[in-house]
């Protein structure tokens, strides 16, 4: 036969006669080189620290003031306990002389009860500047929560420096102490309340959650 058809190189099934891919189909793209998307993909979003977040600020002057001023309670609430300790026998005098005690009552148990009033007071105010300093390491990391338990501790010691001015001291140096240490409590919790501390107290949280810090 002469028909040229069939004698053509590759005719219509390719070179060497051998069927080919239809005249419609077309090739896979190429892969994509390393570290670029493949074609029709676009690259996945990267996670970014603008995206949602507060912005970045630094501890304000407002919770280095205010956590400043409860440092100072805290060292003149130390103090205090200190000068009680070395004055021990005026304060157990002073404490015995206004337990309102009866004519017929057991004066060596009234005595008694005096010297345990001011151990008890002496060993809880060690306990309280115990938790504070506590409770001052986690506020100034930045845990709201530990600013919260701040203020609580602060409005316990107001209303207990209050009721001791009513009350009155064996010593004016210790009136003197209670009155400086009722005005940095008041101090310190307003400063912390503030909304620069509240602003930063909230980005210190934000941090925490995303694990930033």
């Amino acid at each position: 036969m002469t028909s040229g058809q069939g004698d053509q190189p590759g005719g219509q099934y390719g070179p060497g006669g051998q069927y080919g891919p239809p005249q419609d189909w077309n090739a896979p793209p190429a892969p994509a080189p390393p570290g670029q998307p493949y074609p029709g993909y676009a690259p996945a979003p990267s996670a970014s620290f603008g995206q949602g977040a507060p912005a970045p600020m630094e501890r304000p002057t407002t919770v280095r003031a205010g956590l400043g001023a409860y440092i100072a309670a805290l060292v003149l609430s130390a103090v205090s306990q200190v000068v009680s300790l070395l004055n021990y026998d005026r304060v157990v005098e002073w404490t015995y002389a206004n337990l309102g005690i009866e004519p017929d009552a057991d004066l060596e148990a009234a005595l008694a009860g005096a010297k345990g009033s001011v151990v008890t007071g002496i060993v809880i105010g060690f306990v309280f500047i115990a938790l504070y300093a506590l409770f001052l390491w986690f506020a100034w990391k930045g845990h709201n929560w530990a600013r919260i338990v701040l203020w609580v501790l602060a409005g316990l010691g107001i209303l207990g420096g209050l009721f001791g001015l009513a009350l009155g001291s064996p010593l004016p140096f210790l009136s003197a102490l209670n009155v400086f240490q009722l005005l940095i409590l008041v101090a310190g919790v307003v400063l912390l309340a503030l909304k620069p501390s509240s602003e930063w107290y909230r980005y210190r949280g934000w941090l925490r959650a995303a694990g930033q810090r």
